[in-house]
């Protein structure tokens, strides 16, 4: 296949991907707390085990992450995607039907399972082998799924304005709709063979390139790629999944946790609500501007940024019972959020290459399992100390550890090129 070939279908995929994330974020994580309310007097569930769902959802997402890479290099991306609409719109299906809480847990970990087999890890698959500068589509991938998680509620709110409360109809609508998305972005892709053929062609033009003029001299990128198993062995190959479980910790935390915490603080239930879309909006407007510059500046210092306004955020929602401490739990939380994931992409890359990019990401993904603990611990600690400061005072300090190893971390070395250096300083010794 000639590069004229390979290139004329990038866009095609970068549209079709981000409103398949789009959709599958917005019928996940916030739609499903936005409908609990409606399903909960109709099952006769308790709150405990309808929230449990969310805690289902997400150790299936990060405990799931292997599969699809598993898929992926067995049986080619094509069938990936097929297979993660398929149990997407499985579980959305369920979720239409269901009355027994073993159905609804299966359900939510269907879903898990299906966000990232069809959305995460064949997505930054797909574009990193199709773009050359991936800032750009890395940005506007990973925005189209912040908008999700700000669409979602409204397009529940709509779904019962039209249906009278009926709520099964949105589930089993965005079953439908995921289910035939999820079908148009595996044909988009083309077979097997394609993406490794589009690949080399990528890298072969960017090797060309780069000898004529580098474009960004400033940001560093790999001319090796890396094995996995070299690559786990790097610490900053544990910075990055540290940076990524931090996010993961702090997003979903506050997310879960802000409404009970804020109001605690004698805040209006209205203004904390705010508080949480205004974070959402933060991550959208995060993940636009870092997808603009992450080609032009080195992503380590957006990740800096991003632990940095974390550890901000995280402070400030601990004690936010005023406005302004409010605006700024908003703006470092969602900020911090928005940008990491678009920071860690992008450093794997540069940092290990693309060939291994898809197992490589995939472990990164794993610590979404643990990071799912954060709202327990966020109730367990409340239950025993009356507030909910605590937490967030405990994950603003973990994350500060982290903000500290990012911002001293350094590009990797391979193995052969530091044993050349090594071999080079004996003889002139």
């Amino acid at each position: 296949m000639t590069n004229h070939q390979i290139q004329h279908r990038p866009w095609l995929l970068l549209g079709a991907f981000s409103l398949l994330l789009f959709l599958i974020t917005a019928a996940t994580y916030s739609s499903l707390g936005v409908m609990i309310p409606a399903m909960v007097p109709e099952l006769g569930w308790s709150w405990q085990n309808a929230f449990l769902g969310f805690t289902v959802m997400g150790v299936a997402t990060g405990a799931s992450s292997w599969l699809p890479t598993l898929l992926i290099r067995r049986w080619g991306v094509r069938a990936t995607l097929v297979a993660g609409a398929a149990v997407m719109a499985a579980g959305l299906a369920l979720l239409a039907k269901v009355q027994s809480l073993p159905a609804y847990f299966l359900a939510t970990a269907l879903l898990g399972i299906g966000f990232q087999a069809a959305a995460l890890i064949p997505g930054t698959h797909v574009l990193s082998a199709i773009f050359r500068q991936r800032a750009l589509p890395f940005g506007v991938y990973f925005t189209s799924g912040a908008l999700g998680g700000v669409a979602g509620p409204l397009l529940v709110l709509a779904s019962q304005g039209a249906f009278d409360g009926q709520w099964r109809i949105y589930w089993a609508l965005q079953a439908v709709v995921i289910g035939l998305l999820g079908l148009l972005c595996a044909a988009v892709v083309g077979g097997p063979k394609w993406l490794e053929e589009a690949g080399r062609g990528m890298d072969r033009l960017t090797a060309a390139e780069a000898k004529a003029a580098p474009a960004h001299p400033r940001v560093y990128r790999t001319d090796h790629d890396w094995s996995v198993r070299d690559a786990v062995r790097t610490p900053q190959f544990a910075i990055l999944v540290a940076a990524y479980f931090s996010h993961l910790l702090a997003g979903v935390t506050a997310a879960s946790l802000t409404q009970a915490h804020l109001t605690e603080l004698g805040v209006a239930g209205v203004v904390a609500a705010g508080a949480l879309s205004a974070e959402g909006l933060m991550q959208v407007a995060a993940r636009m501007a870092g997808g603009a510059v992450g080609d032009r500046i080195d992503p380590r210092w957006l990740l800096v940024l991003a632990q940095g306004l974390l550890v901000a955020g995280l402070l400030a929602l601990a004690h936010a019972a005023t406005l302004p401490l409010q605006i700024l739990y908003a703006v470092g939380v969602g900020l911090g959020f928005g940008l990491t994931v678009l920071a860690v992409s992008l450093l794997l890359l540069n940092y290990f290459g693309r060939r291994n990019n898809v197992e490589l990401f995939s472990l990164v993904c794993l610590v979404g399992a643990v990071s799912a603990a954060g709202p327990f611990v966020g109730g367990f600690m409340r239950d025993r100390l009356g507030s909910f400061t605590p937490t967030f005072q405990l994950f603003a300090a973990l994350t500060a550890v982290v903000f500290v190893a990012v911002l001293l971390m350094r590009p990797p070395k391979p193995r052969a090129a530091a044993a050349e250096v090594e071999a080079g300083a004996a003889a002139d010794a």
